[in-house]
């Protein structure tokens, strides 16, 4: 038996990492102005900071379930039996969706797991399965694992402004907690799949500050140990003094920086940083 996993790219995994771990990663769909491209291949994430800067219109799509059907039938075609397909919260996107009518015409059984997560914590989940499935673990055992490491994940995301999500449609509720204060500095999370707001702090110093403190306290949960790693969008030196205070909490050499990817970039728009802490 033959078990291959899969994620799309808004899990932001490494593409070194991807190949590595022998994690088959589906692109979305970014559209800028009127061009269109595809996650991971032919844009960026500076790409869209520049776009998003210049107010020029840039918006992303699921994959669709024929590019879904395609990475099915060529792991198929390399001999795996079952597929475990591991993607973010179908609470914020219809990824899953597409996923599932692809697996319709699948000859061999998929599995699917919504992580109810987004970002790199849906990329935890998918090195989970990864893990497991190295180990010798069945699709049933994968798939709990994978789910475990989605409910085992804390998202903690700072943004600029609530623009870009509002614009959107990725938070809701957030928007009518904060408000228009322009002084107000939010502090998001993700619950029960979906983008929330959790506190709200008057200066950009004080909410990542608060976000330091907050993923301490996430991890006083995880005695087993954890996995976190920082991401961000055109802000890699704020991104930097984030991971370099949490390093020092945590007793690390140095916590991951990332930039994210160009589907979650342009829904969370310049100087957003997320610390994403996932328990073992």
């Amino acid at each position: 038996m033959t078990i291959a996993i899969v994620t799309d790219s808004t899990a932001s995994l490494d593409p070194d990492d991807a190949r590595r771990e022998k994690i088959a990663v589906v692109p979305t769909t970014v559209v800028v102005g009127s061009e269109v491209f595809t996650e991971g291949v032919d844009i960026t994430a500076d790409r869209i900071a520049e776009a998003l800067a210049q107010k020029v219109k840039v918006s992303t799509s699921r994959p669709s379930p024929e590019t879904f059907a395609a990475v099915y039938a060529g792991l198929v075609a390399d001999g795996a039996t079952e597929i475990v397909s591991v993607h973010l919260s179908s609470k914020v996107s219809g990824t899953i969706d597409s996923a599932r009518m692809a697996a319709a015409r699948c000859p061999v059984p998929v599995h699917f797991v919504d992580t109810r997560q987004v970002g790199i914590a849906t990329g935890f989940a998918a090195a989970a399965a990864a893990r497991l499935r190295d180990l010798g673990a069945s699709s049933a055992e994968i798939v709990a694992a994978a789910r475990a490491a989605g409910e085992r994940s804390t998202v903690l995301l700072y943004v600029d402004t609530l623009e870009y999500l509002k614009r959107g449609g990725r938070v809701g509720v957030a928007a009518s907690v904060i408000g228009s204060a322009l002084a107000v500095k939010p502090i998001l999370t993700v619950r029960d799949g979906e983008v929330v707001p959790l506190e709200k702090v008057r200066t950009a110093s004080k909410a990542l500050a608060r976000v330091v403190e907050l993923a301490r306290q996430a991890t006083e949960r995880f005695p087993a140990g954890f996995v976190a790693g920082v991401q961000h969008l055109a802000a890699r030196e704020r991104a930097e003094d984030v991971a370099a205070q949490l390093a020092e909490v945590w007793g690390w050499d140095h916590v991951p920086v990332d930039e994210v990817g160009a589907d979650i970039g342009a829904h969370v728009g310049p100087g957003m940083i997320a610390v994403t802490v996932t328990g073992r």
